[in-house]
């Protein structure tokens, strides 16, 4: 088996996928050009089963006006419906999108999100090209090359994000000492349950539903995904809930639990770098 004839030929296919895909996007011919888009409201949050399945999110019923017709549409979130929503409450904006002339493919969105632009699947593309063109450096030229052309890119764009990275972070240190403290309590406990196809272990997950009302009046349902002591039993226990004051969706019940989560985040980031760079020095003495 030629390794350098089947590299080669990865890399060209990949390659002219990529370039096929990027010239579709610059010329408008993706789907996401022609996708039509509106802002509803969420007009009612049912309530959830105990014991149910997280999987849908929180159920609601959206209305809004359709830009073609002009008439109202009224809307659920059962199925696979796009964005999942872990909270929701009565008058959230959220984002409708559907293809043109199918309004009955509509799919939920984060409100104010830009239109894609059909660079994922060529973005992809572009990788595979990439990571074929590193496999094929180290085939002809010795394993130091792979460490090289692997670690070093992305060492280099590791550094470029860390400083946008540490403004994020700062960012949200400001948002958790705004935070508002409101009482909460636990309405559901929902249960999944999935099997482990290798060896057959049956993994639970528990994830407990909180209400609440913000000071400004909402009455807001929100998936818990963090950790809760006893979380089975967990139903009617009353919480103290920390929420964002213009976006009840984020929200924490452990608030000493976020402060070290963003902690451990710029901690990771940072060795992140120093590992990759130090695993693309190392191929450059070897080679």
């Amino acid at each position: 088996m030629d390794w350098n004839v089947i590299l080669r030929l990865w890399c060209a296919v990949w390659g002219v996928l990529a370039l096929a895909g990027y010239g579709a996007a610059l010329a408008g011919l993706t789907g996401e050009r022609h996708t039509v888009r509106a802002t509803g409201r969420v007009v009612r949050v049912r309530e959830p089963r105990h014991g149910g399945s997280r999987r849908d999110g929180v159920s609601v019923v959206v209305a809004y006006r359709d830009p073609d017709s002009g008439r109202e549409v009224v809307v659920t979130n059962e199925g696979e419906r796009g964005t999942t929503f872990s909270a929701a409450w009565e008058g959230r904006e959220v984002g409708i999108a559907h293809p043109e002339g199918r309004p009955h493919a509509y799919r939920f969105t984060r409100v104010g999100e830009r239109p894609g632009r059909g660079l994922g699947r060529p973005g992809l593309a572009l990788f595979l090209a990439c990571a074929g063109l590193v496999a094929l450096v180290a085939v002809e030229r010795g394993w130091p090359w792979a460490l090289i052309g692997g670690a070093g890119p992305c060492a280099v764009y590791a550094a470029v994000l860390l400083p946008g990275a540490a403004r994020d972070r700062r960012k949200r240190r400001a948002e958790l000492a705004a935070m508002e403290a409101v009482r909460g309590r636990i309405v559901a406990v929902l249960r999944d349950v999935s099997v482990d196809q290798d060896d057959g272990h049956v993994l639970t997950t528990l994830t407990p539903v909180v209400s609440f009302t913000t000071r400004a009046g909402a009455v807001v349902t929100a998936h818990w995904g963090g950790s809760l002591p006893d979380a089975a039993s967990a139903r009617g226990r009353e919480v103290t809930v920390h929420h964002a004051p213009d976006d009840p969706a984020d929200f924490t019940l452990d608030m000493a639990a976020e402060r070290r989560s963003w902690k451990g985040d710029a901690a990771l980031h940072v060795l992140t770098v120093a590992v990759l760079a130090a695993t693309a020095v190392t191929g450059a003495v070897l080679r």
